[in-house]
């Protein structure tokens, strides 16, 4: 005989159904627990339960405090079984900085210049994700998790399933280094407005149907901010001249 989900179980499947059908985006903020706890008619703590499991699935982040970045915001969308299966993966083996960057190199190159190439790509995901990253009150971990969801959502646009479930398995190990990273950067909002912009000239290449510069373009975005958050570390050669 079934057994009735738990009331904290039935609060991920309602979120989760949000995110699926886009009334949730990357970018938004979860109503205050106590909202939720109304609109689910459920306790708090069934409210706290789930919001802890979407944390540790990757697709929300929360930051204790007030203001506008208190609270849990939405960083990615609902990924499948194989993806989940590959950041577990990920995290087990913990894959060296060095080979995580040089695929991504190489597999993101691919991507850019293959919807460069197409000329008709859907980047709706991707747009929206950098309008989402225009919010300055985000905070290092919210804008680099919704700038690893925008690189995603350009693998997801090229339409190669094989690529893109690497890169949600890789995800993990992008946010962890580009995270490190930034506590290393002297200026952080000069280098958020910066990636910024690089993310906006990669868009801006694809749009023009340029694959060179599409693929220079997202190369020297990832490369250059791993060179400047790792200045002790360089990029083998091979590595550097896969454009």
């Amino acid at each position: 005989m079934p057994t009735e989900p738990k009331a904290w179980e039935s609060v991920l499947a309602r979120i989760e159904e949000h995110l699926v059908d886009g009334r949730l985006r990357p970018g938004d903020h979860l109503p205050p627990e106590r909202a939720l706890a109304a609109e689910f008619g459920v306790a708090r703590s069934s409210v706290r339960e789930a919001v802890r499991v979407l944390e540790a699935m990757g697709l929300i982040r929360t930051q204790t405090g007030s203001g506008p970045s208190s609270g849990a915001i939405i960083v990615a969308r609902p990924l499948g079984g194989m993806q989940a299966l590959m950041r577990l993966q990920v995290a087990a083996s913990g894959f060296p900085v060095a080979d995580v960057v040089s695929t991504r190199l190489l597999l993101e190159s691919s991507v850019a210049g293959e919807l460069a190439e197409r000329g008709s790509a859907d980047l709706a995901d991707a747009r929206q994700l950098l309008d989402a990253m225009d919010d300055t009150a985000l905070t290092a971990p919210e804008f680099l998790a919704l700038d690893a969801q925008f690189h995603l959502a350009l693998a997801e646009a090229a339409g190669n399933t094989v690529v893109a479930t690497t890169m949600a398995g890789l995800r993990s190990s992008i946010e962890g280094y580009v995270l490190a990273g930034a506590g290393r950067i002297p200026d952080w909002a000069a280098m958020a407005a910066r990636l910024r912009a690089e993310h906006r000239g990669v868009i801006a290449a694809i749009d023009a149907g340029d694959p060179a510069a599409a693929r220079t373009r997202i190369h020297d975005h990832i490369s250059g901010y791993y060179r400047d958050a790792t200045p002790s570390r360089t990029l083998s050669p091979s590595t550097s001249d896969a454009r």
